[in-house]
């Protein structure tokens, strides 16, 4: 019984006098999608992953903690529809860059602080007020999604390009009997009558 599964599944790459050019075709498409799903698709995988790390471990260390100070009191959160609040809202606050120039922007900050109250900001290297870089559980789990996608991403590519060409080998395929029936079937209709 093994035998006869086995050689079903690889009829295509014996020599055959029944066997078709597309038929040969459509064995080497099989095997160059399943080789770009089982290589190339891990290998994507890695790279996407690895280059989101990097580009995020790089992200976090551009960026640091600075002192601030609110130039005006934060308002208070106004709630959400289920009641809920996250306690920052954004005010206006002054903090001093690396090259000793005052600056002055918004921010997250805790709800009704007052004007005056400390605070700490994120800013780049050139001291520009930015958002808070993400954790290294964030980096993480970003970097594993997109290794994820890209797998997915290789893996629909391939399974797409298997399924458009054995479409067109289809297509190949009916025309080709269409011929050989055009030929053959007036010869056949003569011996039935």
């Amino acid at each position: 019984m093994g035998t006869q599964v086995r050689g079903r599944r690889l009829w295509r790459w014996r020599r055959n006098p029944l066997r078709r050019r597309s038929d040969v075709i459509e064995a080497w498409v099989v095997l160059v999608t399943g080789l770009v799903m089982a290589v190339g698709g891990p290998a994507a995988g890695v790279a996407a992953g690895t280059a989101v790390d990097a580009s995020l471990r790089q992200e976090r260390a551009d960026r640091h903690r600075v002192p601030a100070v609110l130039k005006e009191d934060a308002p208070v959160a106004q709630p959400a529809a289920d009641g809920s609040t996250t306690g920052q809202v954004r005010a206006v606050v002054r903090w001093t860059g690396p090259d000793g120039a005052v600056h002055t922007g918004t921010a997250r900050v805790h709800e009704g602080s007052k004007a005056g109250t400390a605070t700490e900001i994120w800013t780049d290297d050139r001291g520009r007020l930015v958002q808070r870089p993400p954790t290294p559980e964030q980096i993480a789990t970003r970097a594993v999604l997109a290794g994820t996608s890209a797998v997915a991403g290789v893996g629909a590519v391939s399974l797409a390009g298997r399924g458009v060409a054995r479409w067109r080998l289809d297509r190949a395929r009916t025309q080709e009997w269409g011929r050989a029936w055009a030929e053959v079937g007036p010869r056949w209709s003569r011996h039935i009558r």
